[in-house]
């Protein structure tokens, strides 16, 4: 970071714990007694990203050259990741697909190594888009040296946090493979994807914006400070809301955000051990059976579009919901939130500036509500957020395991 955003950052976070008790309570003890209570890489993780996202564009804007003559002339775009990194891809396909005018769509690592070509569009040439924190997972390089064998059409780009990770460091040894490392602060400390998750996100978005690199700059910007407010301003909302006698958390979204709910019941599920058991879906899709597993101790998250029509759909089920009286409360998260469907008990979190930057473009900020959410869930269940799994049943960085040649 240069001087004037470290200056930035340290006012604003300033002015956060000014303004919020719970932060003042979790920034104000000594680093070593976070580092004990296993909440510092976490909390600053999540804090930090409005202003890593402005690092990522620079980053990105820097790589834009090259990823030019990467997707040009391409007929089919594929984006893989694992875990998080796949829920990233699947946040910025619509858009993509949408803006380069071909078939766009995520495909998991692990589909990959199984699966090869086979799950691949029958576009080609093709362009393959790795996402990874670390880069040092079995399915992040198994997948890319099984396609770099298999697929001649495909070109590649690999975007990881990690400079130093095993995929960005072979990878380079290959001429088809273009890779762009994001800045080092992204490369998440704490077992769970954060800022890394964002970054990731944003940096797959800019393919879609390869010709409009001022409007990508104006994106990033919006979101960075779309965000800083929503942090600054509803910290304290989040930490109550994580201490009300939920056990169950539902993460409904449509289009993106439904990615976005994906990756938002994931975080609910590490950070708090499995203490919190999660469902995600679709708003209309809800309705189709999965509306059975909302108890009364259930949390309803609700992310809303800022479309006219889909948010109307969206709408007809939370007034579903409320009529039935389903769950033990809802957190409504978007912009202009009409107070019909909000009832006792509620959480509203009002995001102003939404529906200005595009429905395709709330993700990210629907990822950081979540992510502040699971944390503060984390803490209340007496757990270690840098390292929230019991027993160490997962890792930070998923074990080796064997990779077996397709017959």
């Amino acid at each position: 970071m240069n001087r004037a955003s470290l200056l930035t950052q340290a006012d604003w976070q300033r002015a956060l714990t000014n303004d919020q008790a719970r932060a003042a309570e979790l920034f104000g003890r000594p680093e070593a007694e976070q580092k004990r209570l296993g909440y510092f890489h976490t909390l600053r993780e999540i804090c930090q990203q409005p202003w890593t996202w402005l690092h990522t564009c620079d980053r990105m804007m820097a790589s834009r050259e090259r990823l030019r003559q990467h997707v040009a002339g391409i007929r089919s775009l594929v984006l893989t990741g694992s875990g998080s990194s796949e829920y990233a891809a699947q946040c910025v396909c619509l858009p993509l697909q949408n803006e380069l005018g071909i078939s766009t769509e995520s495909i998991s690592g692990g589909a990959l190594l199984m699966y090869g070509g086979g799950t691949l569009s029958l576009g080609r040439p093709g362009l393959l888009v790795s996402l990874a924190r670390s880069g040092d997972s079995p399915e992040s390089r198994g997948a890319l040296e099984l396609m770099l064998d298999t697929e001649p059409e495909f070109k590649h780009v690999v975007v990881t946090c990690n400079e130093q990770g095993s995929l960005a460091r072979d990878s380079r040894l290959h001429e088809k493979v273009h890779v762009i490392t994001l800045p080092s602060e992204t490369h998440d400390k704490s077992l769970v994807m954060t800022s890394s998750f964002t970054n990731l996100l944003l940096a797959a978005r800019f393919i879609g914006m390869l010709e409009r690199p001022d409007e990508y700059r104006n994106l990033c910007e919006g979101l960075s400070k779309i965000t800083g407010e929503l942090i600054r301003s509803k910290f304290d909302s989040l930490a109550k809301i994580a201490s009300t006698d939920f056990r169950r958390a539902v993460f409904l979204g449509s289009g993106s955000r439904f990615a976005a709910s994906r990756e938002a019941a994931l975080k609910m599920l590490e950070l708090t051990s499995g203490r919190v058991t999660t469902l995600c879906e679709t708003y209309l899709g809800f309705r189709h059976g999965p509306m059975s597993y909302v108890q009364d101790d259930t949390l309803i998250v609700c992310n809303l579009s800022c479309d006219s029509t889909i948010r109307a759909y969206e709408l007809d089920l939370l007034h579903e919901l409320d009529r039935k009286k389903l769950g033990l409360s809802k957190l409504i998260v978007g912009e202009d939130i009409p107070d019909s469907v909000v009832r006792e008990g509620d959480g509203v979190i009002e995001c102003q500036g939404l529906t200005e930057l595009g429905d395709e473009e709330s993700p990210t900020v629907c990822v950081v509500v979540a992510q502040l959410l699971a944390f503060f869930r984390c803490l209340e269940e007496g757990l270690q957020p840098d390292s929230p799994s019991e027993g160490g049943i997962i890792n930070r960085v998923v074990e080796k395991f064997p990779l077996h040649t397709p017959s």
